[in-house]
């Protein structure tokens, strides 16, 4: 009799304590893997969810990542996780932005999103008699279309044209630079092209006084490159193509360069879960035409090269976090200790509901630079990285640990003092 007793009791503690769960809001913990969301604005569009700062005690887990698009604009995934009482739930949705799409209008389809994805979660509370949904397309709206394949005038074609420069001086220094681009890319599931045009130029002028009076320095550095690619989709893990470029840059002693690579890659995953996981291996062999500038340290002026190179990518982009790891690695065919290997890897991992780590590492062993120019270095081309000069390697890294305790609950917006920036200029 006592134990039934206590079943009763234990059954209608149970029966108690879920009632009491879904008169409460959703909990949310939305998760920006490898993009930016306006946290702000999703909280004003969206008050009938708990937005919280702890993964561990969320009731939804939403994971939002995103990739380019062939067409300029960005495809997003946001993948509903659904934990403690709705861990039977689970959903993934997906959607394209326009190229021209402002931050307005992108901010606006990802909270519409958002707020799909959440239907199920919230239908389950006694939070949903409060909801307001509308299927419905007003009668004078521009959006209004067939939802039917549409024939694209420009062929899936995109062109990019842009230019910039810059000039900032004081009374010792001044700088200048310009750069243009031109890029033509055709991107569909079968095949990719691209062809890319560019050019820089920097101009920079130093006077300083001396004993013998005021000197003037100035360091003139142009960079010209045309740049092509094409690559062939075989199946959902093969894939061929080739890179093409011709290039001139006077701060690498290169008067002219060209190259071709023919490669071949395989990815371990299907593309098509590029949002979650990729693995990938590449391979392919290269045949590069130097002209040079100046006589190189052995003696050349102008040389043929063949190469090989292998590369290796891995990320994941999980609840847990984020990792990626590449690795990289080129030698020239007469003779292997010409060879450039160059590894990095970066982690940012949730261990707890407020504890974070986050870690970049890079490192690169160089023993190809054959188009480094012989004779002294001066003082003043040292200062002023007017040419490259020799180095054995090269390394960078980054890391950090963050703990953050107290309220969980985040649903306040407050952006004074902020400028409109988010305390991008003063913190």
């Amino acid at each position: 009799m006592r134990s039934l007793l206590l079943i009763g009791l234990a059954t209608f503690s149970s029966l108690f304590s879920n009632a009491q769960t879904k008169s409460e809001k959703i909990k949310l913990f939305v998760d920006c893997s490898n993009t930016f969301c306006d946290m702000s604005y999703l909280k004003t569009e969206i008050n009938l969810v708990d937005f919280i700062l702890d993964n561990k005690a969320a009731d939804v887990h939403l994971l939002i990542t995103e990739q380019r698009a062939g067409s300029g604009g960005s495809h997003y995934q946001l993948i509903f996780f659904g934990q403690n009482n709705y861990k039977n739930l689970k959903d993934t949705l997906q959607f394209n932005t326009d190229p021209n799409s402002t931050d307005f209008e992108t901010r606006k389809l990802l909270s519409k999103y958002v707020q799909f994805g959440l239907i199920p979660f919230i239908a389950r509370t006694d939070v949903a008699k409060f909801a307001t949904i509308e299927l419905k397309q007003s009668a004078d709206s521009k959006e209004m279309a067939p939802i039917a394949a549409t024939k694209d005038k420009w062929n899936y074609w995109v062109f990019r044209v842009s230019g910039n420069g810059n000039l900032n001086a004081d009374k010792i220094y001044k700088g200048i630079r310009y750069s243009s681009n031109l890029s033509a890319n055709r991107v569909t599931d079968k095949r990719k092209v691209s062809f890319n045009l560019s050019g820089s130029k920097n101009i920079t002028t130093y006077e300083f006084e001396s004993l013998s009076g005021v000197s003037k320095y100035e360091v003139k550095n142009e960079n010209y490159s045309f740049y092509h690619q094409l690559v062939n989709s075989i199946n959902e893990h093969w894939s061929y193509g080739y890179d093409a470029q011709a290039s001139r840059s006077t701060f690498s002693n290169y008067k002219l360069q060209t190259s071709f690579t023919p490669a071949v890659e395989y990815n371990f995953f299907p593309y098509k879960e590029v949002n979650n996981k990729l693995l990938t291996v590449k391979y392919g062999l290269d045949v590069i035409h130097n002209n040079y500038i100046d006589t190189t340290l052995y003696n050349k002026t102008k040389e043929t090269l063949f190469g090989q190179g292998l590369s290796v990518s891995l990320s994941y982009n999980q609840k847990w976090g984020t990792t990626y790891f590449g690795l990289n690695y080129h030698n020239y065919l007469h003779n292997f200790e010409y060879y450039n290997l160059g590894m990095s890897s970066s982690v940012n991992v949730r261990i707890t509901g407020g504890l974070t780590f986050n870690v970049f590492l890079f490192g690169g062993l160089v023993r190809d630079q054959l188009y480094l120019p012989k004779g002294d270095v001066t003082e003043q081309e040292v200062l002023t990285r007017r040419r490259q000069l020799a180095s054995a390697y090269n390394y960078y890294t980054s890391f950090g640990i963050s703990y953050r305790f107290g309220s969980k609950l985040n649903n306040f917006v407050n952006p004074r003092f902020e400028g409109g920036g988010g305390n991008m200029f003063f913190n």
